[in-house]
């Protein structure tokens, strides 16, 4: 039987032969007949390291400027409107509202012979929106980054 292959360290590598050329390796070495190459395969083992190659300063700063800003604003009008009815009535209304409009009863009562319920006027409640665009100028304040870069050897200052 010869020796390995020249030129190929064997110290550092593993050495793997597969299943069957094993065992056909092994009738072919008692029969003398051939011989048999091992084969060999080589693995690689790798190591990492930081390394610092520079270094950065950061400085933040805050800057000031002026924006308009918009808006809608919604304002709710109310409206009353007094509306005299002078009727004689047997029981107070209650509360109601009719075509978006909320109407509230105020009686009285009147002292004579007899005492009566009048219904004295009722308070008509209309309500308008109005919406209005305004510009208000507010300040706003942005914050900036400023990032310098410094080699490895020099300290930030």
């Amino acid at each position: 039987m010869s020796s390995p292959v020249p030129d190929q360290p064997s110290a550092n590598l593993s050495s793997q032969e597969t299943g069957p050329d094993r065992e056909d390796a092994t009738r072919l070495r008692t029969t003398g007949v051939e011989e048999v190459i091992p084969i060999v395969e080589e693995k690689a083992h790798l190591e990492k390291r930081e390394v610092t190659t520079g270094k950065v300063r950061v400085h933040t700063r805050v800057d000031v400027v002026q924006e308009t800003v918009r808006a809608s604003l919604e304002e709710e009008i109310v409206e009353v409107t007094r509306v005299p009815i002078n009727r004689e009535i047997d029981h107070a209304p209650e509360v109601r509202t009719e075509n978006g409009v909320t109407i509230i009863p105020v009686v009285e009562e009147v002292l004579v012979v007899e005492k009566r319920l009048v219904l004295k006027e009722e308070l008509h409640i209309r309500r308008n929106v109005r919406t209005e665009d305004v510009e208000i100028p507010v300040e706003l304040r942005k914050q900036r980054a400023e990032v310098e870069h410094t080699r490895p050897d020099e300290e930030p200052s």
